[in-house]
């Protein structure tokens, strides 16, 4: 895929972790595709809904175009995200019609939400991002974190949702890369006078550590670090280390950049794609149980799969 980027001559850079990006636009990488088709003369149909698939020696689609008959059919319809760019389920829907499991959906790769206190103070912060790590479930990414009036989101948010189910706490790092501990009594040796808002202003947005100060050390508000015992300054360190959120639901697939779940991994050849018992029935993309991380690993996902599905159709 990479040569083909190069051969059409889309200008690209690379980020952390192999990740690849258009110097322009994505439009880019959807022009070549439709230059690649028209030299193949693929022949593309748009505004066209297929409404039933039956099978008989060959697949056939009524659509609102009229009628088409193939010996192979790939479903690459995608998942449930965001539904205003005509997302739906028509996919697995199809799966089941040919008894393929398909394993239950959720929305990956989105915003978190919250209620109450938390949600008040979210919104204060609305478009305040910072480093954070972000833990569920055994799972932990450290990257950026945004706050939105309606909860958190960034990168490190985005990533750990794809782990998170309801009820499950987050446990949030906001200073990932420091010993808190330690840094708050070298402030207390060297910078006695110091309040805790000041000390931690050289790390963390100010507006940030006026809401965490109302969370974590209130009673601590207004008194010198100096004052402040040992064992102090340890708790507050432990709290800013492990702050435990507890998200009240996402914004489910109206956001999602990705659908976890789908159909099952196990029904398919991973050489082809093809359903293993029913000939000429191909599932490829984000219909399929593969999720990636954030990066284009999902776009990659699709062009591997459709690779090894159209080398055997």
């Amino acid at each position: 895929f990479i040569a083909l980027i190069e051969q059409h001559g889309i200008p690209y850079h690379e980020k952390t972790d192999g990740q690849l990006f258009c110097d322009r636009s994505s439009k880019d990488v959807v022009a070549m595709l439709q230059d690649e088709c028209a030299a193949v003369q693929v022949d593309i149909r748009t505004d066209c809904h297929s409404t039933v698939v039956g099978y008989q020696n060959d697949y056939c689609l009524n659509t609102n175009v009229g009628q088409f008959t193939s010996e192979s059919l790939v479903v690459a319809t995608g998942g449930l995200s965001i539904p205003k760019m005509g997302a739906s389920d028509f996919g697995y829907r199809l799966a089941r019609q040919f008894d393929v499991n398909v394993l239950d959906t959720r929305a990956g790769l989105v915003p978190f939400t919250f209620t109450g206190t938390m949600h008040d103070m979210t919104e204060k912060l609305s478009g305040v991002s910072f480093a954070a790590s972000i833990s569920v479930n055994d799972t932990c990414f450290t990257e950026s974190l945004l706050f939105t009036h309606r909860g958190l989101s960034g990168p490190a948010a985005l990533q750990a949702s794809s782990y998170w189910h309801p009820g499950d706490p987050l446990e949030v790092d906001i200073l990932p890369t420091l010993d808190i501990a330690a840094t708050l009594r070298e402030a207390k040796a060297s910078r006695g006078k110091a309040i805790l808002r000041s000390v931690l202003a050289g790390f963390l947005p100010r507006s940030l550590i006026v809401e965490l100060q109302a969370l974590l050390w209130v009673e601590f508000s207004d008194t010198p670090i100096g004052d402040i015992a040992d064992k102090a300054l340890d708790g507050i360190a432990e709290r800013l280390e492990r702050w435990i959120l507890r998200p009240a639901a996402t914004e489910g697939y109206r956001t999602a950049e990705v659908t976890l779940g789908g159909v099952d991994t196990r029904e398919l050849s991973s050489k082809t794609m093809e359903v293993r018992r029913q000939p000429g029935l191909y599932f490829i993309g984000e219909v399929v149980d593969v999720t990636g991380h954030l990066g284009g690993f999902n776009f990659q996902w699709a062009w591997a799969s459709a690779q090894a599905a159209g080398q055997h159709v």
